[in-house]
């Protein structure tokens, strides 16, 4: 269970970001209508609200570098637990500014997985 919770998690994280830094809208596939994301001690909830973030951030182009991807299997059955450390480089800023990030994620009725929960922290010092 483990094993498969850290494969399924690397490959999700992997996707995720290669969304993100590519993709930014289509992220809004990845979350469901009670998602939430607290994004810099901000609570954002449901799709659209968390897909309007996310499209505001103040930069068009990134690219998340990952340093670090532990897993765990959750309590609710199929369920997994990522935390994500690493560094997101931005075009205009000349230093990188590391991150930690962490998801939830929870089956769905159609058998995929989706984020229920998502944190996200520059980490900063």
């Amino acid at each position: 269970m483990e094993e498969e919770a850290d494969i399924v998690g690397k490959a999700f994280v992997e996707h995720y970001y290669q969304l993100f830094d590519n993709e930014r809208p289509s992220l809004s596939t990845l979350y469901q209508p009670d998602s939430m994301l607290t994004f810099e001690g901000q609570q954002i909830l449901g799709v659209h609200d968390i897909s309007s973030r996310l499209q505001q951030l103040p930069f068009e182009r990134c690219r998340h570098v990952v340093s670090t991807v532990d897993t765990q299997p959750s309590a609710v059955p199929g369920s997994i637990l990522i935390f994500v450390s690493g560094s997101l480089e931005l075009p205009e800023e000349e230093h990188h500014l590391r991150f930690s990030q962490m998801f939830h994620l929870v089956p769905t009725a159609q058998g995929n997985l989706c984020i229920q929960n998502d944190i996200f922290r520059l980490n900063y010092g």
